[in-house]
């Protein structure tokens, strides 16, 4: 039981820490290495001062629903977790961590429809940028991808497990 209880904590921080690189980071869009986009920015490499200048992206009620989804996604697995530390110390034995799952599970499902819009109308979140078949998707979007199944799995893992002494 306590290699569980252990495994499950180590799976949940592990994935609020990708959850929250996937999102503050500067790499959802990315062409040749140059240009890059995020939720938040759209950041170009000047070869003169060898620094990113960034500037605020151009924010389409996509883009916006996909910043909402992710910020929900890692608020809902921080209070996810703090939960769990609430119940591992005041519930009494034998108890689930639903509570515990089921903000785990919303936080995967929040971010799973933030990934599938950001995929779905990359389009219109980049329009006014450069071309879109020059570039490819960044390693935070599939950082987001990866988080999906984790946050859904660790929430049916909590909803199963059960508090023992």
């Amino acid at each position: 039981m306590a290699s569980l209880l252990m495994f499950v904590t180590l799976l949940h921080l592990i994935t609020l820490a990708v959850l929250f690189i996937a999102t503050m980071e500067k790499s959802w869009w990315v062409w040749d290495g140059t240009e890059s986009s995020d939720l938040w920015y759209n950041c170009r490499f000047d070869n003169e001062t060898e620094a990113w200048s960034c500037a605020t992206s151009e924010e389409t009620e996509w883009l916006q629903a996909v910043q909402v989804l992710m910020v929900l996604s890692v608020v809902f697995s921080s209070i996810s977790f703090l939960i769990f530390l609430g119940q591992l110390f005041t519930m009494s034995k034998g108890g689930l961590f639903y509570l515990t799952g089921v903000c785990q599970a919303f936080a995967g499902l929040n971010a799973f429809t933030a990934v599938l819009i950001y995929t779905l109308h990359n389009k219109e979140i980049l329009q006014d940028t450069q071309e879109l078949s020059s570039g490819h998707f960044g390693y935070c979007f599939f950082l987001a991808w990866v988080c999906v199944p984790l946050l859904l799995c660790s929430g049916m893992m909590y909803i199963h497990l059960r508090k023992r002494e």
